[in-house]
């Protein structure tokens, strides 16, 4: 004979399915289903007790799931959307033409596609750790205006689960004013497996976010850095950078192309300067 409090959590289940719609209706009406069959078969204590405890938080997991919206959702799919172009085009090893290289083995390359325009690809090795440059790209993104001279600022607009956000990026002047003042309103992708991280993203329409007054918002993307442990020394990264940006507005291709590949250099210099800082700290 079942004790007279697992009836009434039985029926307790029952009387409240009446009141609850959606997934928190199909996860009650499971738990009240299982809790039914288990009255009818004369589990002992024990057994139940336990049974109900997992259920329960089966219950409780599911009713914390916030279902997305649709345009949430549409911007996990541009997320993803813009992570696999990224790999495609990295994975593509043709047709790269050599930039820049530095002398401490920084190079950057490009390639004009034809769906895209021209992207560049910087390849460098930073001395620290994997854990170390995720945490300050993706976690402290919004202090990359700190560090990076280039970066004017970058606020998070809005958090999406846990691999999607939206920003919002506003560059720094360039010396002698050449390209002038531009934003960005980007959604981002950061996914991470087993030893390998990416991080994607593109530009986006954001309805709380429009153009801003004296600036002009240019495009980035599809756009990736892709970090791995090199390989025999797990205290360093190797990190890859896909950068495409249209910057709009009429400025020549050859300022450009020099804006942008020597932007990719200098932010390997000041990634590592911050990395060497917070590790002394």
């Amino acid at each position: 004979m079942l004790p007279a409090t697992f009836k009434l959590c039985a029926a307790i289940s029952y009387r409240h399915l009446r009141n609850m719609t959606g997934l928190r209706r199909q996860a009650a009406v499971a738990i009240s289903q299982e809790l039914s069959k288990l009255a009818c078969r004369g589990t002992g204590p024990s057994t139940w007790i336990n049974q109900v405890r997992r259920r329960s938080s089966l219950l409780s997991s599911r009713l914390e799931e916030k279902p997305f919206s649709e345009m949430e959702m549409s911007y996990i799919k541009q997320g993803e959307e813009a992570l696999q172009k990224s790999l495609s085009i990295l994975g593509d090893q043709d047709g790269w033409k050599t930039e820049t290289v530095v002398d401490n083995g920084d190079k950057v390359l490009s390639k004009v596609l034809p769906d895209v325009g021209k992207v560049f690809r910087l390849e460098v090795v930073v001395d620290q750790p994997l854990d170390a440059v995720y945490s300050e790209l993706v976690d402290n993104m919004e202090q990359m205006g700190d560090w990076n001279p280039n970066v004017g600022e970058v606020k998070i607009l809005q958090k999406i689960g846990k691999d999607t956000v939206i920003t919002h990026e506003k560059a720094a002047a360039t010396p002698g004013n050449i390209v002038g003042p531009r934003d960005f309103v980007s959604v981002r992708c950061s996914k991470r497996r087993g030893s390998t991280c990416v991080l994607a993203g593109m530009s986006t329409k954001y309805g709380a976010m429009p153009e801003q007054e004296g600036f002009i918002r240019a495009e980035n993307g599809p756009t990736c850095m892709i970090l791995r442990p090199l390989p025999g020394s797990p205290s360093q990264t190797k990190l890859t950078w896909l950068l495409s940006i249209d910057l709009k507005g009429w400025l020549p291709k050859t300022i450009i192309n020099q804006v942008l590949s020597q932007t990719q250099v200098d932010f390997a210099n000041h990634l590592r300067e911050r990395l060497a800082r917070m590790a002394a700290v």
